[in-house]
This record gives C-alpha cells, sequence and structure tokens, in this order.
C-alpha cells in the first residue's frame, strides 16, 4: 500500500504535532501525535523516586527473597490434623464479611439517593453525602476495624462494622453514579403525578440499576471474605487471629492449612458469586 505522510502542523484545524496518511485509495486519515515514549519516560521517572522517597532498596530484595521460599516450604505439607480447629474461625470470618457486606449494601441505597444530584436538588445535600462517602472509603478496613474494638471491644462484631464501613462507602458511590446515569423520564412523571421521590425512585431508578447493584455487591462480598481473613491482627476475630498466633508461634504447618481452607472457601465463593452475577448481568 502506498502512503505519504505529511505534516499537519500548518494546516487549520488539525491539531499540533498531528499527521495526515494518505492511502492508496486516496482516503487522507488523521494519525495523532503518539505520547508513548514522554509516558514511559515519566513511568520511569517517577517510578525510580518512589524508590528513592521510600527507601526501598532492591539488593534486599534479591539477597533475603529466597526467605519467603523457605517459610512456603515449611507450610508443605499443611498440618491437615488441625483442619478441624480452623472451621470455626474461617465460618466467624464467612460470616462476619456476609453480615457486614449484607448492612452496608441496605444502608447505602438511601444515602445514595441523597449523594445523587438528579433525584436531590440542594447541592449541599449531594457534596455533603458523596463527601462522607469519599472520607470512610479513605480510612482503611484494618484502620476502621481497630477503631471499632476500641468502641465495641475485641470480637467479629468489630470486623463486621469495619467490613459494612467499608462496604457502604464503597457501594454507596457505584449506585448514585449509576442512579445519575439512568433515565429520569419514568422518575419525572411519577412525581409529577403526585408520587413522593422515595416511590418515584422505587418503581422507576431501583429496578433498572438493581441488577448493576446486586452484581457489584457480590463482588464487593467476595473481596470481603479476603479483606477479613487478616482483620484478627487488630483483635476483629476471625481467621486471623489464630493466623496472627500460629506464625507468632513459628507454626508454619497450622499456617499452611488455614491458607488452603480460605482458599477454598474464596475459591467456593468466587464461583457461586460468578454463576449468581452472571444471571444478573
Amino acid at each position: 500500500m502506498n502512503q505519504s505522510t505529511t505534516d499537519m502542523k500548518n494546516k487549520p484545524g488539525i491539531p499540533s504535532g498531528a499527521t495526515v496518511v494518505t492511502l492508496a485509495s486516496g482516503t487522507k486519515v488523521v494519525k495523532p501525535k503518539s505520547y508513548t515514549i514522554p509516558i514511559a519516560i515519566a513511568v520511569i521517572v517517577f517510578g525510580a523516586f518512589c524508590v528513592w522517597f521510600t527507601g526501598f532498596d532492591p539488593t534486599i530484595l534479591a539477597s533475603r527473597g529466597d526467605e519467603f521460599f523457605l517459610i512456603l516450604g515449611r507450610m508443605i505439607p499443611p498440618d491437615f490434623s488441625a483442619a478441624g480447629g480452623i472451621l470455626s474461625p474461617l465460618a466467624a470470618t464467612i460470616q462476619m464479611s456476609l453480615i457486614g457486606s449484607a448492612i452496608g449494601t441496605f444502608l447505602a441505597i438511601p444515602f445514595a439517593m441523597l449523594a445523587s444530584t438528579t433525584i436531590v436538588r440542594y447541592r449541599i445535600v449531594t457534596v455533603a453525602m458523596r463527601f462522607i462517602f469519599s472520607l470512610i472509603r479513605t480510612i482503611p478496613t484494618i484502620i476502621s476495624a481497630l477503631i471499632a474494638t476500641y468502641i465495641f471491644g475485641l470480637g467479629t462484631l468489630a470486623g463486621t462494622t469495619a467490613i459494612a464501613l467499608f462496604t457502604f462507602s464503597y457501594l454507596g458511590k457505584v449506585l448514585y453514579e449509576a442512579i445519575e446515569s439512568a433515565d429520569m423520564g419514568p422518575f419525572e412523571a411519577l412525581e409529577a403525578s403526585g408520587a413522593s421521590t422515595w416511590q418515584s425512585f422505587r418503581f422507576s431508578i431501583l429496578p433498572e440499576v438493581l441488577p448493576y447493584y446486586l452484581s457489584n455487591a457480590l463482588f464487593c462480598f467476595e473481596g470481603n471474605v479476603r479483606y477479613s481473613a487478616i482483620l484478627g491482627y487488630v483483635g476483629a476475630g476471625g481467621l486471623g487471629l489464630i493466623l496472627n498466633e500460629n506464625l507468632s508461634w513459628r507454626d508454619y504447618g497450622t499456617v499452611g492449612m488455614i491458607i488452603v481452607e480460605l482458599l477454598v472457601a474464596v475459591f467456593i465463593i468466587e464461583n457461586i458469586s460468578r454463576i449468581a452475577r452472571r444471571h444478573l448481568s
């Protein structure tokens, strides 16, 4: 194919640095300026700055990286005799994730309505709600669990609270963005006929966004099961508590069994969730 390329810097209506390519058929197409090399250089420079700023030493990783495989080798084979004692904390972890996810999922709905500019006309309300969602999302779940242990004491209630807060903030953002993308025609028609804001939302917008919302809720639940496994490190109960204990005792066989049971549980939950999301989409 015969092509000719012409610099378009002096051509009106063409972005600076762009070129026009004339194909063999005579059709002219504009080839935008490539930013691949500048972006690659910027990424390398930024990565180098992060290494310098954090004091990360690649030589330590290279010299002690084999320690990871040494510890991993001590976990194999796992201590199958400890399997029975792990089931109860594992069940508590799943229960903590399920209840926290459910609470956060339901609480997010009315607050997402308040954060949506297409539902609420008062800007101060929507800005305040979005700020609350953003503020909660910036707090790591393990920090929320640590604060909750000071309020509710040690145990799964603290972990459930932390997971509920994360789910609430994450799904709240997902839902108010989905609401603002929804067709507002039916909602406005219901309001014009005398229905309340909640009734209009419930019968027009909610059915439209619900499958997408529930799909995200299931995805969030999958992640919560994994996150909740480490909340025991701050006393929030569940699998993380015995994981921390056995790591402290250097009982790597039991640690291996804990990881195996957690992997199996997460694998089963992810597949059930995937099937459910497929039916919702």
